[in-house]
């Protein structure tokens, strides 16, 4: 059974009841270090969906990502966040960070071995 750090839980919910998406965070999950902002799972969701109905290729898959009766249902069940939902994030490769642009990443808390407030910055060059 994994050990959940309330208080990255705690901000994870305060991001989630406030909807909003500019709390910068950097992570440590296995393999990776990301640094990107946090955002409500919905916003997030929404910002997926999006991205993908502009693929012709992936435009199905975007239907997965769009709110429905039971994300509804599983949001008024769930007591606490178990995920991050991360926007204009980066994984720090050295000292770059891919993708140029940033990505859409989703976090489990469960995998964060430590974290601090705050992007970490990076090289582009």
């Amino acid at each position: 059974m994994s050990i959940h750090d309330d208080l990255l839980v705690d901000i994870a919910e305060k991001v989630e009841s406030e909807q909003s998406n500019q709390m910068p965070i950097t992570v440590v999950v296995p393999g990776a270090v990301i640094t990107g902002r946090l955002a409500p799972e919905a916003v997030w969701k929404a910002r997926v969906a999006e991205v993908l109905r502009d693929s012709e290729r992936l435009k199905p898959f975007a239907e997965l990502f769009e709110p429905s009766g039971a994300d509804a249902r599983r949001g008024a069940e769930r007591s606490r966040p178990t995920h991050l939902h991360l926007h204009l994030a980066r994984i720090l490769q050295g000292s770059y960070g891919l993708p140029d642009t940033g990505g859409m990443y989703r976090v489990a808390i469960a995998e964060v071995s430590s974290w601090t407030l705050g992007e970490l910055s990076y090289s582009d060059e």
